[in-house]
């Protein structure tokens, strides 16, 4: 039998990274039931789905979107109306209603637009075309942008980039006549992307 000597550094020592592998293999048993919960999850909602663990729910036990900064709600990625549609839903506030009134002016002024939610904004297109405008709930504004913005007449005001331009929607200040003569124009260019 080995005796250990408190005085002995080495001993001192090993009794150290003895006590350092036991926390080590603590935190890969805590990491590793946290993974296998993680990929259950996953699993239950299909292949890349995501998980609904963290997210609130209604109820009638339905998922609620997450809002990211600004209040912008996280949607999945997906083509058709059906997302575009619980994106607006889960807009908070009087941004709810700007964005039901922008899609359904996109919609009456483009008829057969496509639709689609890509890095959780709304996205409007012609098919084959590419995207012309998309809009992002921030904390005090929705904020529309024009991909080929710098082609419409009047140019709107915000942004400096190459050729995007974009408009911030605040409350009681969406101008569905300017915004109707714009849409028109940017369907008619060649869009932004693969639609």
């Amino acid at each position: 039998m080995m005796t250990i000597r408190r005085d002995n550094p080495v001993d001192a020592g090993s009794r150290r990274v003895t006590r350092s592998n036991e926390r080590v293999q603590r935190m890969h048993s805590r990491t590793e039931r946290t993974m296998a919960e993680v990929h259950a999850t996953k699993g239950a909602a299909g292949k890349g789905g995501r998980s609904t663990a963290t997210k609130s729910r209604g109820p009638l036990g339905a998922a609620k979107p997450v809002l990211l900064a600004g209040g912008n709600p996280q949607i999945e990625k997906a083509d058709g109306d059906a997302p575009v549609q619980a994106y607006i839903a889960a807009m908070p506030g009087w941004k709810r209603d700007v964005g039901r009134r922008l899609d359904r002016l996109i919609a009456r002024t483009v008829p057969g637009v496509r639709k689609a939610v890509k890095w959780n904004s709304p996205f409007y297109g012609i098919e084959g075309r590419g995207w012309f405008l998309s809009f992002h709930t921030f904390t005090n504004y929705v904020k529309a942008t024009f991909f080929q913005g710098t082609s419409l007449r009047p140019v709107p005001s915000g942004g400096k980039a190459k050729e995007a331009r974009w408009i911030d929607i605040h409350e009681n200040d969406l101008d569905e006549a300017r915004l109707a003569t714009w849409i028109r124009q940017a369907a008619a260019l060649p869009g932004w992307g693969k639609s």
